[in-house]
């Protein structure tokens, strides 16, 4: 398959360039301990990150994947509160980049391409996050979990940002490490990189059919030439 019409890459965030669970977990665990239920460990929310910290705080209180249809709303919100306050005091200091992700972003800025970042993750927590580990300057948009009305899978941030700097749908790549991320890029009709490293739900990326699979996002230095 032939990348030579790309020109702009999305990035996700968790599980893509940052290895963000350590954190996470820390932050689900002292929610629901603090609301009186058993303690949640690090490999269980490894399974359950990607969709959003609702659904993250519901599937701790549910200790599964499958959201409990008994938990109410309210009890949703008041958790979420807490978990944000707890991971806003973490300092994010458990969390920490991917191999090859400063060296890959740079040689990729080098060779001219556009690059943004589209997470799911709540958007309060972004910017901060982003430059405590000294990737902002690589990005012309950060877009975070609710910055449009729908998250990935949904490809209402892809369709903006190419409307917003003049791309097609072939000029642009989406890199990600879960099917949300692939989805959105089916749905945006653009191409799809898929790392083997991230949160996934316990499924293999491949079986989301992503147009590549990598081990490493230096890979994508392979595959991207420099633009003229």
């Amino acid at each position: 398959m032939s990348f030579e019409k790309v020109k702009f890459i999305a990035f996700d965030l968790d599980g893509t360039l940052l290895d963000s669970v350590p954190d996470l977990a820390v932050a689900v665990d002292q929610t629901v301990q603090a609301l009186g239920y058993d303690p949640i460990e690090e490999i269980q929310v490894r399974d359950w990150v990607g969709n959003g910290a609702d659904v993250l705080i519901a599937r701790g209180l549910s200790r599964s994947i499958h959201v409990d249809e008994n938990l109410s709303s309210d009890e949703i919100k008041k958790a979420r509160e807490m978990f944000d306050r707890f991971y806003s005091e973490s300092g994010h200091k458990l969390s920490h980049l991917y191999p090859t992700v400063i060296d890959t972003l740079r040689q990729l800025q080098k060779r001219g391409y556009t690059m943004s970042l589209v997470t799911n993750k709540p958007s309060k927590f972004v910017p901060e996050i982003m430059e405590q580990h000294g990737i902002t300057s690589f990005f012309t948009d950060i877009i975070g979990g609710e910055d449009f009305p729908k998250r990935k899978p949904d490809p209402i941030a892809l369709n903006w940002l190419l409307e917003k700097h003049g791309f097609s749908a072939d000029q642009m790549l989406m890199v990600g490490d879960s099917k949300n991320d692939i989805l959105a890029a089916k749905n945006a009709g653009c191409f799809s990189f898929g790392l083997t490293y991230g949160y996934n739900h316990g499924e293999s990326i491949s079986d989301s059919n992503p147009d590549v699979v990598a081990d490493q996002l230096s890979d994508l230095l392979e595959i991207l030439p420099e633009l003229a």
